[in-house]
């Protein structure tokens, strides 16, 4: 039956309505996830539906790219091809124009780099833009999807985390539930990737959120099992790693893994030091920024003509030669090709991550240490595959960071508690390792590389924002340096105000005169910029609060004034302020890493 359009214009036509019914679920749903963490749980298990739904989208998609460029069965994996046809040589260096282009084109209408869930938690409270992470899943499959050797990973993650921000966004949620939900998504995404839903939960609390708390538990947990379900009942579970050990592992073992994870620790360093340094020559060479990409991919073409399971991320030569009786010189030369091939690919700005790379690297370098003692005539007791996995999961965290979620990674893959045991001892000592010899994991070291000094997903963005400009008082008194004292007394009777700020005669800053001290001279006679104080020691207004209160505390002066580029006064910034403001910021992330937001709800 036809609606008259009469009757439409009355009810304000359907899609008013349909409107006006949106609306009314929306500020229902902002109403109950303030009042519930039950509805929390559930909303976020829809958003890890859906970033699982992202992650199986991306990775058909690279995979049919990877058939139609290379002609390979889709039963196959690129990394387990048996040689590099020459025919097919020139698509890595296509690859690369074709990101080059693309990012050309991008860059032109949207200026600065898409952040990723790891900067947008620490920095920025959350926020991500689904039109940058849309890009950015553009990029890694023009970079995968030719056979690059980068991995997925982190599209799924910045695909989901995107997803899960906008979601929190629209639902108006506090900073930090978008934080969480931030963590939420990448979580998913990764649980999807991998069918591993404790893999996919860890990577968030560790890695995107920086905390594991009651208060973000049943989210993340919740989300994680929603994406590898979705997985699963798609039947995208070709990532998933299936394998079983039967080593009787004894106490001596663990010394022998923890030297593993030192061992992990060194290479992950080298590695991600590599990669600056790969990039800084690519950076030096002639020719448009645009064309590099397609540069490295002719060097990618000729590492992969000679060890073909350099190509893409890995998934398929990781389980090949879990299970190949590789020789010492075959696992080095597959270890320093892989290795080469992933630091040209990111040098050269071929777009991915290391995350499954590392687990590759990290099976290799695992098995060549038990080859190397067994050639050294030690009888350890070790199967190499028991040394595979272990390795993979100790390379993974130098890298990545995440001790847990490897860990969880290869309990999910083996079901072995024991080995999930010796995984966590060896991948603590390359954590330790690496955070006090190197500080960073390989997405903060890239931050650091632009500029920034965070190490780590934890909220250090809202202290950010706590600048000299933002909390100085504005209406701080003035007057000239050439001011006589009894005038100045007669403008500044005691009681009135505390400090005056003294101008030069172009109005530029010439020091702070205490009205006290004016008061205090005997005679009323000369200039009142004699009494000026503290006329080299001011704050600059971008001027951090940790900036600040370090210059409080070398001035012992419980007031500074802040000064433009151009030395005139802007305000006074007093101690006590900055102190306070301070406090009440690390009070509230007291209370976010102790779940306090979930009290307030009850």
């Amino acid at each position: 039956m036809t609606v008259p359009v009469e009757a439409q214009v009355r009810t304000g036509g359907w899609y008013a309505q349909l409107r006006r019914f949106g609306l009314r679920a929306l500020a229902f749903l902002r109403g109950r996830i303030r009042a519930s963490e039950l509805w929390l749980a559930v909303i976020a298990a829809g958003v890890g539906a859906v970033a699982g739904l992202s992650t199986v989208a991306i990775s058909w998609t690279a995979r049919l790219l990877q058939v139609a460029l290379y002609g390979i069965p889709t039963s196959m994996r690129l990394s387990t091809i048996p040689f590099l046809p020459v025919e097919r040589l020139p698509v890595l260096a296509l690859g690369g124009l074709s990101l080059g282009l693309v990012t050309l084109w991008w860059s032109r209408r949207r200026p600065g780099s898409p952040v990723d869930p790891v900067e947008a938690n620490a920095l920025r409270g959350g926020r991500m833009s689904i039109r940058d992470s849309v890009f950015v899943v553009v990029q890694s499959l023009c970079s995968n999807g030719f056979g690059a050797s980068v991995g997925l990973e982190a599209a799924y993650a910045q695909m989901g985390a995107a997803i899960a921000s906008w979601t929190g966004g629209t639902l108006n949620l506090r900073r930090s539930d978008l934080r969480t939900f931030v963590g939420v998504g990448a979580g998913a995404g990764i649980a999807a990737a991998f069918n591993a839903p404790l893999t996919g939960a860890f990577y968030a609390f560790e890695i995107i959120i920086g905390s594991y708390t009651t208060a973000n538990i049943a989210p993340v947990v919740a989300a994680s099992l929603a994406g590898a379900l979705v997985s699963r009942l798609l039947g995208a579970n070709d990532l998933v790693m299936r394998t079983t050990v039967t080593d009787v592992l004894s106490g001596s073992h663990y010394l022998l893994f923890a030297t593993l994870g030192l061992v992990c620790a060194l290479a992950g360093i080298v590695i991600m030091r590599l990669v600056a340094m790969c990039e800084g020559i690519a950076s030096r060479l002639p020719g448009p920024r645009w064309l590099r990409p397609a540069l490295g991919g002719v060097v990618l073409a000729a590492i992969a003509f000679y060890q073909p399971e350099t190509l893409s991320s890995g998934h398929g030569a990781l389980h090949l030669d879990m299970r190949s009786d590789l020789g010492i010189q075959a696992l080095a030369l597959l270890f320093a090709a892989k290795a080469a091939a992933s630091v040209v690919a990111l040098g050269f700005g071929f777009r991915g991550g290391l995350f499954f790379a590392s687990l590759y690297l990290g099976s290799l370098l695992g098995r060549l240490f038990v080859e190397g003692l067994y050639a050294m005539g030690a009888h350890i007791g070790v199967d190499p595959l028991t040394a595979s996995l272990v390795g993979m999961g100790a390379l993974a965290v130098a890298i990545i960071g995440g001790p847990f979620t490897m860990s969880f990674l290869v309990l999910e893959t083996t079901g072995d508690f024991g080995l999930t045991a010796v995984t966590l001892t060896a991948s603590i000592v390359a954590s330790l390792v690496v955070r006090e010899t190197f500080g960073y994991s390989f997405s903060t070291w890239r931050l650091h590389l632009r500029g920034e000094t965070i190490r780590s997903a934890h909220d250090v963005g809202r202290l950010r924002t706590l600048t000299a400009g933002r909390m100085m008082r504005r209406d701080s008194a003035s007057a000239p340096a050439s001011m006589r004292l009894d005038e100045f007394r007669r403008r500044f009777p005691l009681g009135s105000t505390r400090r005056v700020i003294a101008l030069d005669p172009d109005g530029r800053y010439a020091g702070i005169i205490p009205v006290a001290a004016a008061y205090a001279e005997p005679e009323s006679e000369g200039h009142v910029g004699r009494l000026a104080i503290l006329r080299d020691r001011t704050l600059l207004p971008d001027m951090s609060i940790k900036a600040c209160m370090a210059m409080f505390d070398a001035t012992e002066s419980d007031e500074l004034a802040v000064l433009d580029d151009q030395a005139r006064p802007m305000g006074i910034l007093s101690e006590a302020y900055a102190t306070r403001r301070y406090a009440e910021e690390l009070e509230k992330a007291r209370r976010d890493l102790v779940g306090g937001e979930s009290e307030e709800r009850s």
